[in-house]
């Protein structure tokens, strides 16, 4: 049945989306029952749906908002843009002035001894550009063997052919016989979900030598890269135990194999850091990003690549990959205004020193909440696990659908906060206020309640 509305615009829209429109990750048919709900407006870390009602965005659009709703700077440095060269591609040796400028500015901020950039569409265009080119580099270096990509489950990688190939997210695999050939998984640092008897620590030891143990298995001879996000982000915001990474590091240091890190979620300041890497001390050879870099005004991702790597590379001859819209003007110029803002207003470093912890600290006051089992965090991330028995973390089964069942009480109640099973999830914009944060976290106790009454009733 459809939501009752008040403003005949809203039925309009929501016919429109019934009649012609197809919705990512949607049940095409319930959605169409249902109706979406129209957003219309947006400022700072607030929306507004058609129906005028105000909603606190906790998971800045798709992890990606950086610097919030409504600044006028990135909309005008893309009028300007615009007006002065709307389009022009990168192949057959050309380039332009945006492009080039945004990949010496992304340099200056990536790891050290990572100054190159090839840019993409989105992350999922970022991690097939990084297959083919992780393949290309070895059949220069005279190894056309090592081809097998190692990643891990429920990781999230994109959803194109190789994205959803690369991420883990069986429910992904099901539809459209995935992953394709040469990419194998190994199991996820999910202590909460899977770490049963073991310690932490003891899981993170152990779930960092399922890379060696894969490793092994597969052939360091046929092995080209493993892939991981620093924190898994569709996943379920998972922090990998302390001892996890430098295990990983001390494994990858054994064997000839480039690391890289899917830093599409955590990279442009949302660990504190400018990226996870930079968080956990971690030295890719490459790594994928997108979301942050225009704070989602404007699609734009990319793949910056280690030095060494592209001195392999240049060796190479053609590399046969790109995209019409690599490097688009228009994106390169909100992306080089978002890192200026980012840069001159200081915002990773407020989240770093005030924010994030504050965010931290008050959102880990849920955790006395009877539903839940757990809160952690890191930066601008945050999750809450919704629990039966907080003791032993037994789980609600899951045909109650708990995780959804607060998902629609907090959209009912002017908080966005995802739910990956019966994990609740957040990703604030970076510019979110004390007293902001201190709303979504009396909304997100608000929810859990009523999700808590509903089940129980």
């Amino acid at each position: 049945m459809t939501n009752q509305v008040n403003n005949p615009k809203t039925a309009e829209w929501q016919a429109m989306s019934r009649d012609h429109h197809l919705a990512p990750f949607s049940d095409f048919k319930q959605l169409a029952e249902v109706g979406p709900r129209i957003i219309t407006k947006a400022e700072g870390v607030y929306l507004w749906d058609s129906e005028g009602s105000k909603i606190l965005d906790a998971m800045a659009g798709l992890w990606c908002v950086a610097i919030g709703y409504g600044r006028k700077e990135l909309a005008e440095a893309a009028y300007k843009q615009m007006q002065e060269l709307p389009y022009y591609n990168m192949f057959f040796m050309t380039a332009t002035p945006p492009a080039l400028e945004l990949a010496k500015e992304i340099a200056a901020v990536a790891p050290e001894g990572m100054n190159h950039v090839f840019f993409t569409g989105s992350g999922s265009e970022g991690n097939d550009t990084m297959l083919r080119m992780v393949r290309h580099y070895w059949a220069i270096k005279g190894k056309p063997n090592k081809k097998v990509i190692i990643s891990r489950v429920n990781g999230y990688h994109g959803s194109t052919v190789a994205g959803a190939s690369l991420g883990g997210m069986t429910y992904m695999h099901e539809q459209g016989d995935l992953p394709i050939p040469g990419i194998v998984h190994i199991p996820q640092p999910y202590w909460f979900a899977e770490g049963g008897d073991m310690t932490p620590d003891e899981f993170g030891i152990w779930a960092a030598e399922q890379l060696e143990k894969k490793i092994l298995e597969v052939g360091e001879e046929n092995v080209g890269a493993f892939i991981a996000e620093p924190i898994q982000g569709a996943g379920g915001v998972i922090i990998p135990p302390d001892t996890y990474w430098p295990k990983v590091r001390e494994i990858l240091a054994k064997y000839e194999i480039l690391f890289v890190a899917d830093e599409v979620i955590c990279g442009f300041g949302r660990t504190g850091e400018w990226f996870g890497s930079d968080f956990f001390g971690n030295t890719p050879d490459m790594m994928t990003i997108a979301k942050g870099l225009t704070s989602g005004y404007i699609p734009m991702g990319g793949l910056i690549v280690r030095d060494e790597i592209v001195e392999v590379l240049n060796q190479g001859g053609d590399f046969n990959h790109g995209f019409t819209y690599s490097g688009h003007p228009v994106a390169a110029a909100v992306g080089l205004e978002n890192l200026r803002i980012l840069r001159e207003e200081k915002i990773i470093e407020r989240v770093k020193a005030e924010t994030a912890p504050y965010l931290q600290k008050r959102l880990r006051e849920l955790a006395d909440h009877p539903l839940v089992g757990e809160v952690r965090g890191v930066g601008m991330l945050g999750a809450i696990e919704l629990v039966k028995n907080k003791a032993t973390r037994e789980r609600y089964s899951s045909d109650q659908g708990v995780g959804m069942i607060c998902r629609t009480h907090c959209f009912a109640n002017g908080l966005i906060m995802r739910a990956v099973g019966d994990t609740m999830i957040i990703s604030p914009p970076l510019v979110i206020s004390n007293a902001e944060i201190d709303e979504l976290v009396s909304k997100a106790r608000q929810c859990l309640d009523l999700t808590l009454a509903e089940i129980a009733g």
